[in-house]
């Protein structure tokens, strides 16, 4: 299965990317976590659902210095991607 999430909040220069990619790799999710010009970030991951459900988790949470503001989902089929990328 595949998730994309749109997060909104203070997401950016926070270490977000980099703790989305933490969980991911612990849930055996493979993906990437890229900030986008409006302020939000983008990941893109691809699990079992009940790894993408904590992954979601994680999402909504954030980092100590984040402010997740709101999540936006999105599933579809998984497309074969390998690891978790921070662009």
């Amino acid at each position: 299965m595949r998730l994309t999430a749109l997060v909104s909040g203070t997401v950016q220069g926070v270490g977000y990317r980099r703790y989305v990619q933490r969980h991911a790799r612990d849930l055996g999710v493979s993906g990437s976590a890229e900030n986008l010009l409006d302020g939000r970030v983008e990941v893109v991951a691809e699990g079992s659902p009940e790894a993408l459900d904590r992954l979601l988790h994680w999402l909504r949470r954030g980092p100590p210095h984040a402010r997740v503001s709101g999540v936006e989902t999105q599933y579809s089929e998984a497309t074969g991607l390998r690891e978790f990328h921070v662009y």
